[in-house]
C-alpha cells in the first residue's frame, strides 16, 4: 500500500526550525498497530494520520512513537498546511474531527489558525517526584488536564532547566510545562512529555491551550505573542476566546514522499 508522506517543521517560518511532524492521508483506517509502527518508523515527535470525509472536512487522529494522543497542535497545523497550502484546497479553512471534537484550521494572512478547546490549570501541590525532576523549583505549580504546568520568575530560568528524566517519568500526569514571562514577547515555555515517548517536545501547541488562559488572567490580554524555548525554537500567536484558544504560526514542507508501508 503506497501512501503519501509529508514531513512539515511547524511553528516556525525556516526549515530546520519549529516542530516536524509527518503528515500521511489514508484512504481509510488501518488497525491502530499499523498506525503506531508507522509512527515509531517515523520517529517525530507526532504523526498524523487523516481520512478524508468532505470536501473541507476529515477525521484526524496523532501518534508518538509510543502512544496515541488525545490533542497535538503541530501535528494539526502541519496537516492543515499540507492540505491548504501544498495540496491548494479551496476552501480557506478545514475542519478535523478528533478525539477532543471538531477542530478548524484557518487561513489568517501569513499565518495558519488552530482553533482548540481551552484547557485551564488549577494551583495544586507539586509531589515530590515532579519537583525531584525538575531539579530547579518553581514559584508555582498547576494542574491542567493531561499536563501539569510550572511557572518561574524568568525567561533565562527555563531556558536553563535540565531536569533529571528519571524522576518525571514517576510522575502523573506525565507531561509537564515549564513556563515564565518572555524578555521579548509574552511568555516563553519548554514542554516535557516521558510519558509519551519524549523527553522534550520542540514546539507543543496543545500546552498553550493551558498556557494561553493562564497568561492571558495574569496580564490581563486575550491577544499574546509566545516563544517555545526549545533548541528548534518556535513562534506561536495566542489568543483567548471564551472557552477556545487561537493558535497561531507558519510552517515549512521539509519533505514529500511515498510510505510503502
Amino acid at each position: 500500500m503506497d501512501l503519501p508522506l509529508y514531513w512539515v517543521d511547524a511553528f516556525t517560518d525556516k526549515v530546520f526550525g519549529g516542530n516536524p511532524a509527518a503528515v500521511v492521508e489514508l484512504p481509510a483506517w488501518p488497525d491502530d498497530e499499523i498506525l503506531q509502527k508507522i509512527a515509531f518508523e517515523n520517529g517525530l515527535s507526532e504523526t498524523a494520520f487523516f481520512v478524508r470525509t468532505g470536501e473541507a472536512r476529515a477525521d484526524l487522529r496523532w501518534f508518538t512513537p509510543a502512544v496515541e494522543v488525545d490533542l497535538c497542535g503541530h501535528a494539526t497545523l502541519a496537516t492543515g498546511h499540507v492540505l491548504l497550502s501544498v495540496l491548494g484546497a479551496k476552501a480557506p479553512s478545514f475542519v478535523f474531527d478528533s478525539k477532543s471534537g471538531p477542530l478548524a484550521v484557518t487561513r489568517k494572512g501569513p499565518l495558519l489558525e488552530l482553533d482548540f478547546p481551552a484547557r485551564p490549570a488549577q494551583q495544586a501541590k507539586a509531589p515530590d517526584a515532579l519537583l525531584a525532576g525538575l531539579v530547579q523549583p518553581p514559584e508555582a505549580v498547576f494542574l491542567a488536564k493531561t499536563s501539569w504546568m510550572c511557572v518561574y520568575r524568568t525567561e533565562a530560568e527555563v531556558r536553563t532547566l535540565s531536569p533529571d528524566f528519571r524522576y518525571l517519568a514517576r510522575v502523573t500526569p506525565g507531561r509537564v510545562i515549564a513556563t515564565a514571562p518572555g524578555a521579548s514577547c509574552d511568555f516563553v515555555s519548554r514542554f516535557f512529555a516521558p510519558d509519551a515517548g519524549i523527553q522534550e517536545d520542540p514546539v507543543t501547541g496543545s500546552a498553550h491551550c493551558t498556557l494561553a488562559p493562564y497568561w492571558s488572567s495574569r496580564l490581563g490580554k486575550t491577544e499574546l505573542r509566545a516563544l517555545q524555548v526549545s533548541r528548534r525554537g518556535g513562534e506561536l500567536w495566542c489568543e483567548l476566546a471564551g472557552d477556545r484558544v487561537r493558535i497561531g504560526g507558519k510552517c515549512v514542507l521539509y519533505l514529500r514522499g511515498v510510505l510503502t508501508a
